[in-house]
């Protein structure tokens, strides 16, 4: 596609990230034209709505992307009839309920000759490439991941994050996992262990160990009954200062002293970057993050804690 060209696009799946989100993004960017939607439940106003992706494919003609945002769980089937029809496809994140579904869409989308966009939304907060830039250039350590927010604020009342494949408090903690793959050395889990509310079939919170070459080791701290102020920190022992990556990757300090603190724009560069790639002709759907979940899952020790009410 050529860059004076708007790319169309249809919007799966209308929710709480989508309104707050990917429409705003959308408003602001004239690499994309929205053309229409597809939901069970949520509308855009002023545009073509539909029930499901398959009355989407079928009526909206010279439609040339969609991005999908319905939970994990859903997300293959529609992936797989989008790219089979030869659309570009953009995951909201996680990119899918297991490692294996997105391995099979990376080599649909190669496949079909369309590109295929894993939206870690985390890795483009505005502190992220410096702190990356500051890790390269130096040996690291040890980390330390604390992860602590409210569920009942961020997701009231969405039962598909307690389901099998809703991840639990991994939801939150990938966008952490998606900034660590990104910055650090390559690490593995060693050790998790989760806690199960007696009610739920997916974890409220977490304590995992990490370790990697030449003595790194990194632990995380996650939990979903935080209330009050919210802490998205990670710490990191250098050989040249201590790095802090707060409030979500929005901060860096070294040694205490503030390097850069700059306004949020996410989802407005992950929409710049599905335009590059798109246009590219290129994939960029890293599984790094679901890796470490599926992993954390392998090994840890199921702990039993008390029932969990919204």
């Amino acid at each position: 596609m050529t860059g004076s060209t708007p790319i169309r696009l249809g919007i799966v799946g209308v929710g709480k990230i989508v309104r707050d989100q990917h429409i705003p993004a959308l408003a602001r960017n004239r690499d994309f034209e929205l053309v229409a939607a597809a939901s069970r439940h949520g509308r855009i106003d002023g545009i073509p709505n539909f029930s499901s992706i398959d009355e989407l494919l079928a009526n909206v003609a010279n439609l040339d992307a969609v991005s999908l945002c319905m939970p994990p769980q859903a997300r293959y089937e529609p992936a797989q009839k989008a790219l089979a029809a030869g659309k570009h496809v953009f995951l909201e994140k996680p990119p899918g309920a297991t490692v294996s579904e997105v391995d099979d869409l990376k080599e649909l989308a190669h496949t079909m000759g369309v590109s295929l966009f894993a939206s870690w939304h985390s890795r483009y907060a505005p502190a992220v490439e410096a702190a990356r830039r500051f890790l390269t250039a130096t040996k690291v350590r040890s980390a330390a991941i604390v992860w602590k927010e409210d569920v009942r604020r961020w997701h009231p009342n969405q039962a598909w994050i307690w389901e099998p494949g809703g991840f639990g408090v991994f939801d939150p903690f990938i966008n952490a996992l998606s900034i660590v793959t990104h910055i650090l050395p390559p690490l593995h889990v060693t050790k998790a262990v989760l806690d199960f509310p007696a009610n739920r079939d997916a974890p409220v919170a977490a304590r995992i160990e990490f370790a990697g070459a030449g003595g790194l080791s990194a632990t995380a701290d996650i939990d979903w009954l935080q209330t009050g102020p919210q802490t998205w920190d990670i710490t990191a022992d250098t050989d040249t200062g201590r790095m802090v990556l707060s409030g979500g990757g929005a901060q860096l300090s070294i040694d205490g002293q503030l390097i850069q603190d700059d306004q949020e724009r996410e989802y407005p560069a992950l929409y710049e970057r599905f335009a590059e790639i798109v246009r590219a002709g290129v994939s960029d759907a890293d599984v790094a993050p679901l890796q470490h979940v599926a992993d954390a899952f392998m090994l840890a020790r199921r702990n039993v804690v008390e029932a969990f009410y919204d």
